[in-house]
């Protein structure tokens, strides 16, 4: 069946769906069933594609290792045995369910893409509360040298001492006398 006006005879195509037949200027092809349709009929579901399935992705999760296996290709094939045909092949490893943390002492923040940094000096891995050297005892930071700035002297000091105490708790006496209103 052509399309198009009588000037232009092979401009467009008339759509495939059996209740519309509309003469579409810019009509799709359905790349499951090969058709052609308007922009009304042009998904899958308003023309009831017999094919969509066969074009379409879909994965699975290993409940044993958290592994995403893709199942495109597999032609009608059982899930299950997907899923058993993946814990046999010896890439099922429980031990990768296992998501990374944060390695600072005493932090259990998990480590995912949105809220890991790596430290530019010491290239580990660490949550963003602890993306300051200072804040998980970078292994690069150096001591003090003469033309380090005050801000940097701070954070030099802060991560020398290590958890250790910062002296006397018992504050010392005020020298100055206490100012008293009249």
């Amino acid at each position: 069946m052509g399309g198009g006006t009588e000037a232009f005879p092979d401009l467009g195509s008339h759509c495939e769906h059996s209740d519309c037949r509309q003469l579409d200027f810019l009509p799709f092809t359905c790349n499951a069933c090969r058709k052609v349709f308007c922009v009304e009929h042009r998904s899958y579901k308003s023309h009831d594609c017999p094919n969509s399935d066969a074009v379409s992705r879909k994965v699975l999760v290993c409940e044993i290792c958290s592994a995403a296996i893709e199942t495109t290709g597999h032609d009608g094939e059982d899930e299950k045995k997907i899923l058993e045909r993946h814990e046999k092949s010896g890439d099922c490893d429980p031990k990768k369910k296992k998501k990374p943390t944060c390695p600072v002492r005493r932090c259990k923040e998990v480590l995912t893409f949105s809220n890991t940094a790596t430290c530019k000096s010491c290239r580990i891995k660490i949550c963003l509360k602890h993306r300051f050297p200072a804040d998980h005892a970078c292994g690069k930071l150096s001591l003090p040298s003469s033309s380090v700035t005050v801000d940097n002297k701070f954070l030099v000091a802060l991560a020398a001492r290590r958890g250790k105490d910062c002296g006397n708790k018992i504050a010392a006496p005020s020298s100055r006398p206490s100012v008293k209103a009249c």
